[in-house]
């Protein structure tokens, strides 16, 4: 019996052969900086590793490269200032090639936030990350999760993703898309804290991740049954 059966037949998580997918991967210095979603924060999901999905990237991508080196600075709460401020020195003594940027859902949690300022500052966060030379990596949030007590949470969360993909596409940043990803519709995909995502759907954010990654760098095309594991992610 496989350790992970519900992992193994899950539409979309990553297939057999995903590891092929990233076969000539450059990348040998993997950071994320940010929030929760950056430090992949999650519950667990029965039938699947108990895993984030930045760590599942990193895992990948050591059996390409063995010695790859990963440093994950993204603290639970961060705001976009935050991580701007007590984050990217780190970041940039690192030196990555690979750079993951996930934060601004923090920022909403307030009576009145101010996207504007938002703006400016992911726009600053994003524009210094791009300088290190690394391929940036992003997520949009996904549309599960809402809050009590604000009901335009929804529009405050697409105001925040229009940003992102305005960043992502700025700075020639991989994008995977969830805002209406299918898994949001699971009724268990958010852990017991009723915010992040499960072990599932780390597992599905990594997967998405990973063929976004892999058709940017023009990797999918020269893996054999490239379109399992799902429809792939919208590259930004």
């Amino acid at each position: 019996m496989t350790p992970f059966p519900a992992e193994e037949s899950d539409p979309f998580c990553l297939p057999m052969q995903s590891a092929t997918w990233l076969a000539d991967a450059p990348w040998r210095r993997f950071a994320s900086m940010g929030d929760s979603l950056a430090a992949g924060t999650h519950g667990p999901s029965p039938g699947y590793a108990d895993m984030g999905w930045p760590d599942r990237l990193a895992g990948l991508l050591r059996r390409v490269h063995p010695g790859l080196a990963y440093l994950n600075t993204a603290v639970i709460g961060a705001t976009a200032a935050k991580t701007l401020d007590r984050q990217l020195g780190r970041i940039v003594k690192f030196g990555p090639d690979l750079l993951h940027i996930s934060c601004g859902a923090n920022d909403l949690w307030r009576p009145e936030p101010d996207l504007a300022t938002i703006g400016r500052t992911m726009r600053q966060l994003f524009g210094r990350a791009a300088a290190t030379g690394a391929l940036l990596t992003t997520f949009t949030l996904g549309r599960a999760f809402v809050v009590p007590g604000f009901p335009d949470w929804h529009d405050r969360v697409r105001a925040l993703n229009g940003v992102i993909r305005e960043l992502a596409a700025e700075h020639g940043a991989v994008l995977a898309d969830m805002w209406d990803h299918p898994v949001n519709d699971r009724p268990d995909l958010l852990s017991a804290d009723g915010i992040h995502f499960s072990a599932a759907g780390q597992a599905v954010m990594a997967a998405e991740l990973v063929k976004a990654l892999a058709l940017r760098s023009e990797l999918i095309r020269r893996a054999p049954g490239a379109g399992g594991g799902g429809a792939p992610a919208r590259c930004g």
